[in-house]
This record gives structure tokens, C-alpha cells and sequence, in this order.
């Protein structure tokens, strides 16, 4: 019997909280209440032998936790750059220092291969104890020195982790020396930096002397020399270029030679001895910077900032323009400083006509009210494609560009025509079709058209210029025309022009032309 009551006290699952409430009150004891049988669709964890209030309790924590936003996560992780303030001086300041040349920027973007055969060169040597050359030859801006500056740094710090003894370094810009042959000098004060050479030998046969000798070179330390600006080297004779290369070809020569210059064809012309000994140094050539790599540098630059400085149209705008031209990454931050300053001189008036008004209007009579407010809310709080179109123009002055802006505003409307015919791959078309074009441009910004002899003349005078190609016909809406200039330089010189016209810049915006990729579209 007792082992009956035993199972039947287990089998309720009560039987240890009944003795404990009996030993405590002493009194009868209630049965336990009917357990509340919930569906498991009214809850998440909820099943049918789960009572009703540890359902709703763990239901309560389930849905918590479900309805907990991730947006709070998110916004913590990516935090939105707040609005730049141009009037802020500290502000305006650390743009002016991100887009300044001389700021180096943590790392060289869009370089890495060339940089890793460069390391890859000093590295061979440093293993291997050898003396070797290699010329660094591209444009100017096309990131030479400032790759070389990283190669050292890097070259030295991985020489230390491997075990070798890390090389002198010596790095010499050429444009600062006073003679050419002066550079042998700072080589030998360098390598006997507590000697004086008073004897009659010059610094070159000195170092001719040191690296021919075996027994001078035991234990002496490698010797990293990066000179800049070698171009500058070049003499009549050729003479200290030559024996600068020819060091390193020494049988105990300690030389890692580096020189950067941008003559690409120097080492073809000047050095032509050490290609028949067989001693042409490495070259490594930088190439100029294309659109993507521009625009991938000016977003590290402008990534430092807490706010964003330049619509991302006015961007590419730069990056285009300057890949076009040069690829010279420092054109490109010139370009970008100048853009500051206009967006500062717009600054400038925009404030003075602000005072101008108030002056004028002292008492602030209630009609005045308005215009203030419309110009203290007309906010210049980020460069547009506008002001980087004007600086551009700026800087990059073509005849081209002058003529298009110099046109009429209804032959520029019908450059524009044409631009939208041969949008989609045409190469040709004829007047007619350029009419029916330039009518619907002409409608869409109620400009009133001119007629179709007229357009015909406009063409031909188009043609004149340049700009157009005109077949023969006896018709004139038959004549076939061919577009002569870029599709982006009409892009490029109207853009500008949108700051003078209001209609041209309804064309544009018809058009989807606003920015350079409205062309592709």
C-alpha cells in the first residue's frame, strides 16, 4: 500500500511540495488546482502539457526578444556621417588638409603591384647580399615617390623580421644637389659617415676602391639608395648617370640602386653601355591613373572626414575629366582644391547679400521677412556637380570646350538633339529626323522652335566649327549628319554653361545630361 501511494504521489508530480506545505501550516492541505491546458498556436514554446502561465511567461521573454528592432544594431554599427558645414573653419580647414598633396595617406591605393615588385627586388638582394639596380619610371602624379617612401619603410621593417641585417638607407632628391657628382659624395659620407676624405681621390673613386676590394666589404652593411628626380642627372656626357648605375655592377658592391624619375625611356637612351655589359637595370613603369583608380584614391582621402564633402556626381566628373587628360593625381587634388575655393567665394556672396538685404531693409518690415528666410535656408552644404564643372573649365581650358559654350543657344540646343539620336550606337542620321529632335527639346522647355531651313543653316555653320559632318543632297532634310566631337566634351563644356542659361539647364535636365553618366543611359 505504501508503495501505492508512493507511485500515485509521484505520478501527480506534487508529492515533495505537499510535504513541505504540511510540515509548515500543519493544517489540511488543498488539492492543486486543474492545470490550464493551452494550444500551441497562442503561444512559441507553448504544447499541450505545458502549463498556461509558464507558456505566457515564456512566451512573453520569446516575443521580447522577437520584437527586439536590429535598426538599434545597425544604426550603432553604421553611423551616418552628419551634414558638412563649410561656414565652420575647423571644418573647412580638414578638408583643405585631406585634399592637400602634401598628406600621406595611410596606405597607396591602386599601386600594389607595382609596389610588390619593388619589394620583391629589394628583398632578392637583401637575401642574397647582392648589389642590383632598378628605375621607377612614369608621369608626373602617378604616386612614384610616395610608393617608394612605403617600399623603404616596408623593405626595412621586413628585414628586421627575418632575420637580416636591415640596410643603410640613403635617400637622395636629386633636384637638391648642388653639381650632379655631388651625389657620389653623400653615398661616401654615408658609408664612412666619421671619416673626411681629404686626399686627392674624388668621392666616386673612393667608392670604386671600397667596393673592388674583398676584404673591405667584410661585414659591410647592404645600402638602400633611392634617388629621386634622376632625370636631373643627365649631363652632356652622361657621365654621372652612368657611373652611378655602374656601382652597382662593382664585384663587391654593397648598392641597392633605386632611381625614380619620369623619363620612361631613360634607361634606353642614357644608360646604352650597361645594356651591352649586360647590367640594364629592372624598370618598373607606372602608368597613369585611370577613372576607377582617381575615384577610388579620392574616396580614401575624403573617407577620413565625418561628413561627406562632394556629391558623388562631381566626383566622377573630376575623375573623368583628369583620367582623360593626364591621369596626375595631383592635377586631380588641385582641381578638388579649387573647387573649395569657389564653393567659399559662393559663400562669401551669398553672406553679403544676405547683410546687403538686411541693411537695406533695417526695420524688417513683414515683406522683407520672407526673402531673408528664403536666403539664410539656401544652405551650401555639400560641392555639386556645378561647381566642379566650373572648376574644371578652370583648369582645363580647350578649344573645343570655349567654342561650344560660345554657340548660340539654339545650336547648342541642336548638339544636344544630336547627342540624343546617337545615344543608342547610331552613327549617323539626317536633318529631318535632327528637326523632329530639336522640335521636341525645344517643346519640352518652351522654347520657341526655329524652322527647318533655318536648322539646315545652323548645321552647316556647325559643320564649319567642327562639330558636325554634313553629306550631300539635293534635299536638305535628306542630308545626312555625323556627330565630329565626343559625346562628353558637348557633355562637359554645357554643364558649365548651365550656370549662365536657365533654359540650356533645362535641356540638360530633359536630357538626363546633369551628369556625365546621364550618357550612358
Amino acid at each position: 500500500m505504501p508503495t501505492v501511494r508512493a507511485d500515485r504521489s509521484e505520478s501527480t508530480g506534487g508529492g515533495s511540495a505537499l510535504q513541505k506545505r504540511r510540515s509548515i501550516s500543519g493544517g489540511p492541505i488543498s488539492p492543486p488546482s486543474p492545470v490550464k491546458w493551452k494550444s500551441p498556436r497562442r503561444s512559441i514554446n507553448g504544447s499541450p502539457n505545458t502549463p498556461s502561465k509558464e507558456v505566457e511567461k515564456d512566451s512573453d521573454c520569446k516575443t521580447s526578444r522577437l520584437h527586439k528592432s536590429p535598426r538599434k544594431n545597425l544604426s550603432e554599427t553604421f553611423v551616418e556621417k552628419s551634414k558638412w558645414n563649410p561656414r565652420d573653419s575647423e571644418q573647412m580647414n580638414a578638408v583643405k588638409e585631406a585634399l592637400h598633396v602634401s598628406t600621406v595617406p595611410s596606405a597607396v591605393v591602386c599601386r600594389e603591384e607595382e609596389q610588390k615588385r619593388v619589394m620583391n627586388f629589394g628583398k632578392a638582394c637583401i637575401e642574397h647580399g647582392k648589389s642590383g639596380s632598378l628605375y621607377v619610371c612614369g608621369c608626373p602624379g602617378t604616386g612614384k615617390s610616395l610608393s617608394m617612401e612605403k617600399v623603404r619603410q616596408a623593405l626595412i621593417d621586413w628585414a628586421g623580421q627575418a632575420g637580416f641585417q636591415p640596410p643603410d638607407l640613403l635617400s637622395i632628391n636629386c633636384t637638391s644637389l648642388t653639381n650632379t657628382s655631388d651625389i657620389f659624395g653623400k653615398i661616401l659620407e654615408k658609408h664612412e659617415p666619421r671619416k673626411k676624405n681629404n686626399s686627392s681621390i674624388s668621392p666616386l673613386q673612393h667608392l670604386r676602391n671600397i667596393y673592388s676590394k674583398k676584404q673591405q666589404s667584410t661585414g659591410m652593411k647592404m645600402m638602400l639608395i633611392i634617388a629621386d628626380e634622376l632625370d636631373y642627372l643627365i649631363t652632356r656626357d652622361r657621365t654621372v648617370l652612368h657611373d652611378l648605375f655602374m656601382l652597382t655592377t662593382l664585384p663587391f658592391s654593397s648598392c641597392i640602386l633605386i632611381g625614380v624619375s619620369n623619363a620612361i625611356d631613360l634607361a634606353d637612351r642614357f644608360l646604352p653601355k650597361l645594356q651591352s655589359l649586360n647590367c640594364k637595370p629592372m624598370v618598373v613603369t607606372y602608368r597613369a591613373y585611370s577613372k576607377d583608380q582617381i575615384l577610388k584614391i579620392l574616396q580614401q582621402r575624403l573617407m577620413a572626414l565625418p561628413f561627406p564633402v562632394f556629391q558623388p556626381q562631381a566626383l566622377e566628373l573630376c575623375a573623368r575629366k583628369v583620367a582623360a587628360a593626364s591621369g596626375d593625381m595631383r592635377k586631380t587634388l588641385s582641381v578638388c582644391r579649387s573647387v573649395i575655393e569657389i564653393l567659399e567665394a559662393e559663400l562669401r556672396e551669398s553672406i553679403n547679400s544676405l547683410d546687403l538685404l538686411s541693411s537695406e531693409n533695417g526695420t524688417f518690415d513683414q515683406q522683407a521677412l520672407p526673402t531673408l528666410d528664403s536666403l539664410k535656408n539656401q544652405e551650401i552644404d555639400i560641392v555639386r556637380v556645378d561647381h566642379m564643372a566650373t572648376a574644371l573649365s578652370k583648369t582645363f581650358r580647350s578649344p573645343l570646350v570655349e567654342t561650344i559654350q560660345a554657340l548660340p543657344q539654339h545650336q547648342q540646343i541642336i548638339l544636344c538633339s544630336a547627342v540624343r539620336l546617337f545615344r543608342g550606337g547610331r552613327k549617323d542620321t539626317t536633318i529631318g529626323e535632327l528637326n523632329k529632335s530639336y522640335v521636341d527639346i525645344c517643346k519640352s522647355v518652351l522654347v520657341p522652335p526655329i524652322g527647318i531651313l533655318e536648322i539646315s543653316s545652323m548645321c552647316r555653320v556647325l559643320s564649319d566649327h567642327g562639330l558636325l559632318k554634313l553629306g550631300q543632297s539635293r534635299d536638305d532634310k535628306l542630308k545626312r549628319v555625323t556627330l565630329k566631337v565626343d559625346e562628353a566634351d558637348i557633355a562637359f563644356a554645357l554643364q558649365i554653361s548651365t550656370c549662365r542659361t536657365s533654359v540650356l539647364s533645362k535641356v540638360l535636365d530633359y536630357m538626363k545630361l546633369k551628369c556625365l553618366d546621364g550618357l550612358q543611359l
